[in-house]
């Protein structure tokens, strides 16, 4: 693919060049590493590295296009045959140029964003396998993995870079593809990330405790989520949960056409749990009612946003509800296995505090109260610190016992993060609590504690299939080692 430089910076709204804008350009990046002949190569100042300072080098890789800071001072001329775009928002402008350089793919089919701290992947694979299961072609962008139709792209963020996005769906494009689902963070839409693309709706699910390391405080985080909506036009739809106290706020600004769902308040989209246990629920939407195999008071909500952003996509809402309740449940959210003597076991992502409540809450309304609930749960390193000992304090004051563990320590050592989770823990809890940092040595002892009935909740991690430590990705399955603990403790034969 090519285009002319002069070509995409006619997109821009405000700009500064020099040098040869009559060049064609082949490729796009960011990474110096990927620089080369032809290469529009954009300034990004990220969280680790600033790319201004690799411009000599992308230069002499042959790169003759350069998007920069129109606040950057160069220290030595580029040489008359480099073209420097200067540009108030570097990510902004990659974004846009994206767009631009691949056609604008976003305008080619149904693309609807999903933001909120938690239920993002599910309501966005939901809405993917929904609308398979309807016979159409679909794209999935999630924090589990990227997919058009059955072919299954690695994930590496909850939302690629622009370039990256712009890529995924020019090819779900000429793949036929009509809809594309795909979770926007707040990190993505603040990086401008998801900047000039042409949503056909956004749909909010909550917001909590999250990602304060990031956006420093609360205020900004709802900012963050909020500004999706505010850029929104006028032909796209944005549905809220309205029992959520921020999600009229993201309407309040927004020229999309406004819709809410609800569990308690009145609303567009209306549903109420009737029953639940581990194996579904019996949900009443819209006077429809039907059997989901999700379990669980959250899932609710995020099966009545799948609900409603199909519905407002044109499906009927008995074929919605039909297609839905045959629904399998999403990888490592409320996903449920069981030993040979009656151990239940779930394997859930959460991992903010929220999150983390809801799920203990759901066990909790399901189990009798007989049954011990054992909670293994860790937080990762190198993230939002505040929230550990809140972790912490929710995990002891809703289970039977609690072991603290290892989640990803990435560069942190695991001990100090266990010092401040443990910080949050009240004295009236003490005695229920018990720290491994080995995360395969918990979920072992939480299975050696465990008898016929108890529940053993492994939260944190849920899909990932690796722990990072010091950099390095290990091979890690949270399910895996559950049900290989369940057969050491619990043969089929004994």
């Amino acid at each position: 693919m090519t285009k002319k430089l002069a070509y995409l910076i006619e997109q821009l709204p405000v700009f500064k060049s020099e040098g040869n804008t009559n060049q064609e350009i082949t490729n796009l990046c960011f990474d110096s590493r990927q620089a080369k002949a032809g290469s529009l190569f954009f300034a990004i100042k990220g969280t680790q590295a600033d790319g201004h300072s690799y411009i000599n080098q992308v230069v002499a890789a042959g790169c003759s296009a350069i998007v920069v800071s129109d606040t950057h001072t160069f220290t030595s001329p580029l040489g008359a045959d480099i073209a420097v775009i200067s540009v108030k928002d570097t990510s902004a402008a990659m974004a846009l140029m994206a767009s631009t350089f691949y056609e604008v793919p976003s305008s080619k089919l149904k693309l609807v964003a999903i933001t909120g701290t938690n239920g993002k992947t599910t309501v966005a694979t939901l809405l993917f396998n929904l609308f398979r299961s309807f016979g159409h072609q679909v794209g999935l962008l999630s924090t589990v993995q990227n997919q058009i139709n059955e072919q299954i792209i690695p994930s590496t963020h909850t939302t690629p870079d622009a370039i990256a996005i712009n890529q995924l769906l020019l090819q779900m494009v000429e793949q036929g593809c009509e809809y594309c689902f795909m979770e926007a963070s707040s990190h993505a839409i603040h990086q401008e990330r998801v900047k000039g693309l042409q949503f056909a709706g956004m749909v909010f699910t909550n917001i909590t405790h999250d990602h304060l390391d990031y956006h420093q405080t609360f205020d900004k985080y709802i900012s963050a989520k909020k500004k999706l909506f505010d850029e929104a036009n006028d032909e796209a739809f944005a549905l809220v949960n309205k029992d959520d106290k921020n999600g009229l706020v993201m309407l309040q600004n927004t020229a999309a056409t406004r819709y809410t769902y609800a569990l308690k308040n009145n609303a567009d989209f209306k549903a109420k749990l009737v029953e639940n246990d581990f194996n579904g629920m019996l949900l009443n939407i819209d006077e429809h009612e039907a059997w989901f195999r999700l379990v669980g008071h959250f899932n609710a909500y995020n099966l009545l946003a799948v609900y409603g952003a199909a519905f407002l996509l044109g499906k009927s809402k008995t074929d919605i509800i039909t297609h839905l309740s045959s629904l399998q449940p999403v990888k490592g959210r409320f996903e449920y296995c069981r030993s040979n003597n009656g151990i239940h076991g779930i394997i859930d992502y959460a991992h903010t505090p929220d999150a983390l409540e809801n799920i203990l809450a759901t066990i909790n309304q399901i189990r009798t109260g007989n049954e011990n609930l054992i909670t293994v749960v860790g937080c990762g390193g190198n993230r939002d610190t505040a929230k550990r000992p809140i972790m912490a304090d929710v995990a002891t004051s809703h289970s039977s016992k609690v072991i603290f563990t290892s989640d990803n320590p990435r560069n942190e050592n695991p001990d100090f993060i266990l010092d401040e989770m443990q910080a949050g823990v009240k004295p009236i809890h003490f005695k229920k609590t018990v720290r491994v940092a080995d995360r395969k040595e918990a979920i072992k002892l939480a299975v050696s504690m465990a008898v016929k009935g108890d529940v053993i909740l492994i939260a944190g991690k849920g899909h990932e299939n690796y722990q990072e430590i010091n950099g390095v990705k290990y091979p890690f399955d949270d399910k895996a080692i559950l049900n290989e603990m369940f057969d050491l403790f619990n043969p089929i034969n004994s």
